[in-house]
């Protein structure tokens, strides 16, 4: 029983059928199929394969996580393009609004601070914050959106009006530093309509927390589009601590 045991654990498992498949339509897309191209219709790629539509459908999400299809409304599975590359650096970052950002304003509202924001800022869940919407473009199309929660200015006002307003209390305060998060997620349908994807579709959810006078005084949650974006950290050195 031990031998038999051993022997199964040594021999390698066998590749999935999907995976297979994801094998043979790679090939077939460097092949026979072009940037921006529409693939057949599922029925006629399965049949095309061999395979039923459930195994296709694995193949072409794992292709779509990886950056080599897209699926867009109204179009159908494309080929899509070489990653964007987005340096998330936060080295090379200042507080959001500054003259050389990137991304542009889309919207403004004063919203409840969601658990992971209000666990961030120390507030109490669903305390009332100024929250900046925002969106970064790439080649004509979003490729990632942003809602900026930021504390309340500590100037005496009667409170933020606008997005401008909201980004500019936070330039006024030294930002002493910055941390970044990265997880795997999908989309959900508010951030599928604005990224042109279909919900559920991979997206790369990056939380950023800003600090100032010695606590949190912002936290950004972007979604990017997995299967167009490649972050980047920028060139830094490889810090090494001893224990």
């Amino acid at each position: 029983m031990t031998r038999r045991t051993a022997s199964r654990r040594g021999t390698p498992p066998a590749e999935p059928k999907y995976w297979q498949l994801k094998t043979a339509l790679t090939d077939a897309l460097d092949a026979e199929f072009s940037v921006g191209q529409v693939l057949p219709d599922e029925r006629t790629l399965a049949a095309r394969f061999g395979v039923a539509r459930a195994t296709l459908r694995q193949a072409l999400d794992q292709l779509e996580l990886e950056g080599r299809l897209q699926r867009r409304r109204g179009v159908g599975t494309t080929v899509a393009p070489p990653r964007v590359g987005v340096d998330v650096s936060p080295a090379r970052q200042t507080w959001p609004g500054a003259e050389d950002d990137p991304w542009s304003v889309d919207g403004f509202a004063v919203a409840g601070a969601p658990p992971v924001v209000a666990h961030a800022l120390g507030v109490p869940r669903g305390t009332a914050l100024p929250v900046v919407s925002r969106a970064l473009v790439a080649g004509g199309q979003p490729v990632a959106v942003e809602r900026l929660y930021a504390l309340p200015s500590p100037e005496p006002a009667d409170g933020v009006a606008d997005a401008d307003e909201a980004l500019a209390a936070l330039r006024r305060q030294p930002l002493e530093g910055q941390d970044r998060s990265v997880e795997l997620g999908s989309a959900d349908a508010e951030q599928a309509a604005a990224l042109d994807r279909l919900p559920g579709s991979p997206v790369l959810l990056v939380t950023t927390r800003y600090s100032a006078a010695g606590r949190i005084a912002a936290v950004s949650l972007a979604t990017y589009r997995a299967d167009t974006c490649r972050l980047t950290f920028g060139d830094q050195p490889l810090a090494l601590t001893a224990s």
